[in-house]
């Protein structure tokens, strides 16, 4: 076990290295920089452009030089826990995504265990009731949540909370928390504020994860050890649980890791309606601004995360399974 973890640690360092190479490699590829989609404002607002001034920004931020020197130095400051400067707020990356970076793991992490605590039970009883009432009834709302795109269904709830409930549904905070300092009452109102965005998010991973547990379950099922199993006088409850379902729970363990990437790249439209101060609408304006050290920063945390949470799945898959150690 202690060589397989350092295996996954040793390849997570050399993955991150090449996501950095390759994060600023795509961010760079785009014709022009900020500084050119600055000079584009400026003179689609009838501006006028001192070119003094440009050249300067431009010194200034280091796009006068060869990208390898850019990036030598990107990696130098993120060494050193700098992660640069955003063109398009003025301010430090790090002040612009302390919050949303903590936020945006909470409501994936609530998010995943709610899907989870769903998913199982519906999964486990669909497959041992197989083509009954309750298991086409879950199966139509499980294509319904696939089929149903996030941000309509983000219409559809701000439509009834409003027009049946009198209620505005968005953003993660009463307007009263909505910049206060962090404590507990600012803690409960964010509890309070996340069953809609959990749902919404959430629906569709559910539905998925639902399909995939009765379909493993049911193939676990019909294999010769659970029929000898059976067949010794083992009681339901205990084979069910101890030797199918925990096979048929890989699938669950193996996909936490990608929750956040999934949600980061498919709630950007669902976060922008709702007013959610997560990481996906701040990653949308910075590649459209073209602001490299912000959507680097960004896209790398994802990474880092991404590769934290693969690692977390891939140690219990390992505790599950011992086929995965071998």
């Amino acid at each position: 076990m202690g060589q397989f973890i350092l295996r996954r640690l040793l390849a997570s360092i050399g993955t991150l290295l090449a996501l950095s190479v390759l994060t600023f490699i795509i961010i760079d590829l785009p014709p022009g920089d900020y500084i050119t989609t600055y000079v584009s404002e400026l003179r689609h607002r009838g501006d006028p452009v001192d070119q003094v001034m440009i050249e300067t920004l431009r010194e200034r931020y280091g796009f006068d030089q060869p990208i390898y020197i850019r990036y030598g130095k990107w990696m130098l400051n993120l060494l050193q826990g700098d992660f640069g400067r955003s063109f398009l707020y003025n301010q430090p990356v790090t002040a612009l995504i302390g919050e949303r970076v903590l936020l945006t793991i909470v409501v994936s992490g609530v998010t995943l265990l709610v899907s989870w605590a769903i998913a199982f039970p519906i999964g486990i009883y669909s497959a041992l009731h197989p083509y009954s009432l309750a298991d086409y009834i879950f199966t139509f709302i499980g294509f319904v949540g696939l089929a149903v795109p996030g941000f309509l269904l983000t219409l559809i709830a701000m439509y009834v909370g409003f027009e049946y409930f009198g209620i505005t549904i968005g953003g993660l905070f009463s307007p009263e928390y909505m910049n206060a300092a962090w404590s507990m009452e600012r803690v409960v109102d964010l509890l309070q504020n996340l069953a809609v965005p959990v749902f919404i998010l959430g629906l569709a991973g559910t539905a998925e994860l639902i399909r995939v547990l009765r379909a493993n379950l049911l193939d676990e099922l019909n294999k010769p050890y659970v029929v000898t199993a059976r067949a010794k006088g083992l009681r339901e409850r205990n084979l069910i649980l101890r030797h199918p379902v925990r096979v048929a729970l890989n699938p669950f363990l193996s996909t936490a890791g990608w929750i956040l990437p999934d949600l980061v790249s498919g709630s950007v439209i669902v976060a922008a309606i709702l007013g959610l101060p997560l990481m996906g609408p701040l990653l949308l304006d910075a590649l459209r601004a073209q602001d490299m050290y912000l959507a680097g920063a960004l896209i790398l945390l994802l990474g880092v995360l991404t590769l934290i949470g693969t690692l977390i799945s891939d140690l219990l898959l390992a505790w599950l399974d011992p086929r995965v150690r071998r």
